[in-house]
C-alpha cells in the first residue's frame, strides 16, 4: 500500500513521479528494441537459410579422378541413404547473357524436370510461363530481376555467350547460342533472382560441351574415308555432369551423414556441406547478433540506473515518512521492502509495456517497413543490399524470455542500494529538523 502511494504523483513530489515515468518509458523502449532487433535478425537468418538451402543442397558432391558419366546412378544411390530426402544432379557454368536492353553475367545450371520438382522453392516460384515439357524444349528459366534487367519476358529470346567454345587450329572460339525464355521465376532472394539461369540438362551439356564421343563396344575405329553415317554409328556420345546435391531431413546432421554418403557414392567424390560453404557468412551473422544484443542491452541498463536515481530522490523526499514508520514499529526490512517494491514496480510496468510494444512491432515488421518507406519516399532495407525482397521477422520465445528476465533482474538489483539507504535512516536525525 505504501509503495503504491509513493508511485502516485502528488503536488509536492510531482518531479519525482515524472522521473519514475521517464524511467518506465526508458525500460519499455529498451525491451521493445531488443525484442524487435533480435526477432528481425532471427527472421533474416532463417529466411537466408531457407532460401540458400532451398536451391543449394546440404551436401554438394563433386567428382574426382574419373569422368562423371555415371551421375544418374550416383544420384539414385545417394537418395537411398538413410536421412536423405532427395538428390539432384546438375550441370553448371558461367556465361554472359544478352537480352533486349542489356547484358549481365549469369550462372547457368542445367537440370531435369524431375530434379527441379525436388526443389519446391524453385518449382513453385514461377511468375510467368510453366515447367511443362521442360526436358523436351530448348528454353530457359530466368529470375525476375534478371528478366527486368535484360528487358525480356516469357517468349522473348536471350543470347548466352561463353568463351569455351569449339576448338579450331587457331584456338577456342566463343560459344554463342540463343534460347527462348520459357519461365520467369521469383524465389524472393536477390542473388538467385538476378544471377541464375536454368535450362534442361541435355541442352546445358551440349552448350558447355560436357560430353565425349567414345567408340562403341565391339566397333572398330572408322577410317578417314568413312561417311558421316558410319562415324555416327561407330561412336556414342557420353554425357557428364558437374556435381550432385544432396538434401537431408535434418540440415544439422551433416557430420553424421557424410561417411554414409561417401560410401554410397561408390566412386571417388569430394563432399562439402553447407556449413563449411557458408561458414564465414553465418559466423558473421552470429557475431552480429551477439554484438547487437550486448549494445542494445545498454538501453535497459541505463534505464535501470534511472531507477536508482529516482529512488534516491524519493528516499530523500520521504525521510520524515520513514522516521514516522520506524517510530511506529516498522523494521528496517519493512522499509527495504517498501522501496524495493516501488522500484521493481517501475521496472515491471516498463518491461511489460516494452514486451507488448516489441511483439506488435516484431510481428508487423514488414508492414511497418513498407509504410515508412512509402511515407518518407526512401527504400528501407533495400533488397540489393540485404539480399531479401522483404523484411523477415521471427519471434523466439526463449530470447524474449531472456530479455524480460534481464530487464526485471536489472530493475530489482537497481532498487537494493536506495532501499538499503532508506533502511539505515535514523528516526531521531530524520525528525530533528522537521
Amino acid at each position: 500500500m505504501v509503495s503504491g502511494r509513493y508511485l502516485r504523483a502528488r503536488r509536492s513530489d510531482a518531479f519525482i513521479s515524472v522521473i519514475a515515468a521517464l524511467t518506465m518509458i526508458g525500460i519499455a523502449i529498451g525491451v521493445a528494441t531488443l525484442i524487435v532487433v533480435m526477432s528481425v535478425m532471427n527472421g533474416f537468418r532463417d529466411e537466408l537459410l531457407s532460401k540458400i538451402l532451398g536451391l543449394n543442397g546440404h551436401f554438394t558432391a563433386f567428382p574426382i579422378e574419373e569422368t562423371f558419366d555415371d551421375y544418374e546412378a550416383v544420384r539414385d544411390r545417394l537418395e537411398g541413404v538413410d536421412g536423405v530426402v532427395s538428390a539432384v544432379a546438375f550441370v553448371e557454368g558461367q556465361a554472359l547473357v544478352t537480352g533486349t536492353y542489356n547484358s549481365t553475367g549469369a550462372n547457368v545450371r542445367g537440370m531435369t524436370l524431375a530434379d527441379i520438382e525436388k526443389l519446391p522453392l524453385l518449382y513453385s516460384s514461377a511468375l510467368a510461363g510453366g515447367w511443362e515439357d521442360w526436358d523436351d524444349l530448348e528454353g530457359v528459366a530466368i529470375g525476375s530481376r534478371m528478366a527486368s534487367q535484360l528487358g525480356v519476358t516469357v517468349g522473348d529470346t536471350i543470347t548466352i555467350v561463353t568463351p569455351n567454345g569449339p576448338r579450331t587450329p587457331l584456338g577456342s572460339t566463343p560459344q554463342i547460342r540463343s534460347y527462348p525464355v520459357n519461365v520467369v521465376f521469383d524465389v524472393g532472394m536477390v542473388e538467385f533472382d538476378s544471377l541464375f539461369i536454368f535450362m534442361p540438362i541435355r541442352a546445358a551439356q551440349n552448350y558447355f560441351r560436357l560430353y565425349e564421343d567414345r567408340l562403341r563396344e565391339g566397333m572398330e575405329e572408322p577410317d578417314i574415308m568413312a561417311s558421316d553415317e558410319e562415324i555416327d554409328a561407330a561412336y556414342e556420345r557420353i554425357y557428364t555432369a558437374t556435381a550432385v546435391e544432396v538434401f537431408l531431413n535434418d540440415p544439422d546432421a551433416t557430420w553424421d551423414r557424410q561417411l554414409d554418403l561417401e560410401q554410397a557414392a561408390g566412386r571417388p567424390m569430394v563432399f562439402t556441406d553447407w556449413q563449411r560453404r557458408n561458414a564465414t557468412f553465418f559466423s558473421a551473422l552470429q557475431v552480429e547478433r551477439v554484438v547487437m544484443f550486448t549494445i542494445l542491452s545498454m538501453i535497459v541498463l541505463v534505464a535501470a540506473f534511472n531507477i536508482i536515481s529516482s529512488l534516491v530522490m524519493l528516499v530523500k523526499d520521504k525521510g520524515a515518512d520513514i522516521a514516522v514508520l520506524r517510530t511506529m514499529g516498522a523494521t528496517r526490512s519493512s522499509i527495504m521492502r517498501i522501496f524495493c517494491i516501488t522500484g521493481t514496480a517501475i521496472g515491471f510496468i516498463g518491461t511489460f509495456a516494452g514486451f507488448l510494444l516489441g511483439l506488435v512491432l516484431a510481428l508487423n515488421a514488414e508492414t511497418i517497413r513498407a509504410w515508412v518507406s512509402s511515407v518518407i519516399g526512401v527504400a528501407l532495407f533495400p533488397p540489393e543490399v540485404f539480399m531479401l525482397s522483404q523484411l523477415p521477422s521471427r519471434v523466439d520465445a526463449l530470447e524474449v524470455t531472456v530479455v524480460l528476465v534481464m530487464a526485471l533482474g536489472l530493475s530489482f538489483l537497481a532498487t537494493l542500494y536506495p532501499a538499503w539507504r532508506a533502511a539505515q535512516y535514523d528516526p531521531v536525525e530524520a525528525l530533528r529538523y522537521e
